[in-house]
């Protein structure tokens, strides 16, 4: 799991994703005939099909990670941050942060002291009254300045059968998608491929949209983490996934309803393959399955890893569930152009 682990501990927040799509174009380019950067950012390795008019399928996974931009240093070096993405405040609270400015340093996220009476304790802090604190004090004006970007700082770990770390939305969906072109990579294939490495996704989707506008696929696939709420105090009827149960293949979520012919034949290449798996219906949230559904010219549908506290600084996934993606992903490509559209 070196791969996936390199793609979680490198920092890109939306719009600041660089040195991930250096990670991303240096991993696709060995499976890949030609691979591209978009004046958006998006990183999108082309693999074409031998097949004379031959499917275009688009598979994106975000590059991007929830984190923070710097609106203000002040004058005893504590750092003011906005967000970039959607956050838990209280999660936050006491987590140390990585400052990317002119160098790397790292940081506690407290909130305000008039925020922590008796009274206050318990609420849930806002983001606005949070401050990162290095303990440089007045020096850190010199090493930070608004417009630098700020990470979650935790480590990946691998514990039995599941992985801890922060970003594995969607970095798992990146090493999904790299590992699966790497087993393909030999093989001639019914479809031409546009793999692509998003950005953006945590601000609206906004890569992926571009890059569907111009690739016009027939069939996009989105690669992303779902909910699973298999927790204790959560009733089995709202935990949407279980981890270790096997990929997720989405039906629907609050922005997109997946092609039915797609997603039965995911379901029928999974039992066929006995591949574990289960089916995902998500009452909130969205991925890049709805930018490819808006801005692409095709059908869509998504496959998604079961993931424990999305969004915090410790996000857990199971290797199997891992796996899982990649073995039907690849059985879902060598056979994309018999996919049925149903409506």
């Amino acid at each position: 799991m070196k791969l996936l682990q390199t793609l979680c501990e490198t920092p890109a927040v939306p719009g600041r994703e660089q040195r991930l799509i250096d990670v991303m174009k240096t991993h696709l380019a060995p499976y890949c005939d030609d691979v591209s950067i978009d004046p958006m950012g998006n990183v999108i390795g082309y693999k074409p099909s031998k097949k004379k008019n031959a499917r275009t399928v688009m598979i994106s996974a975000h590059m991007d990670e929830i984190g923070f931009v710097v609106n203000h240093v002040d004058k005893n070096g504590f750092i003011r941050i906005v967000p970039r993405g959607f956050h838990m405040p209280r999660t936050l609270c006491s987590q140390r942060v990585r400052v990317i400015g002119k160098k790397e340093l790292i940081g506690i996220a407290e909130v305000a002291p008039a925020l922590q009476d008796a009274k206050k304790r318990e609420e849930m802090p806002a983001l606005k009254s949070m401050f990162i604190d290095t303990g440089l004090g007045k020096a850190a004006k010199n090493a930070v300045t608004v417009g630098d970007f700020v990470v979650l700082e935790r480590s990946f770990e691998e514990q039995g059968s599941v992985c801890i770390s922060k970003a594995f939305d969607d970095r798992v969906g990146c090493y999904v998608l790299l590992e699966t072109m790497k087993q393909l990579h030999t093989k001639e294939l019914p479809v031409n491929i546009c793999a692509v490495g998003s950005v953006q996704e945590e601000v609206g989707l906004r890569g992926a949209r571009g890059a569907a506008k111009s690739i016009t696929p027939d069939i996009g696939v989105a690669l992303d983490v779902t909910v699973a709420a298999d927790v204790p105090g959560i009733s089995e009827d709202q935990q949407v996934t279980t981890l270790g149960n096997g990929v997720a293949i989405k039906i629907n979520d609050s922005s997109a309803i997946c092609n039915h012919g797609l997603v039965r034949q995911l379901q029928t290449l999974a039992k066929k393959h006995k591949i574990k798996h289960q089916m995902e219906v998500l009452s909130g949230g969205g991925t890049d399955t709805a930018a490819m559904q808006m801005f692409g010219s095709g059908a869509v549908c998504a496959l998604s890893i079961p993931t424990r506290y999305i969004h915090t600084p410790n996000e857990m996934i199971h290797k199997n569930d891992v796996k899982a993606c990649i073995a039907l992903l690849s059985r879902f490509l060598e056979n994309a152009d018999k996919a049925k559209l149903e409506f």
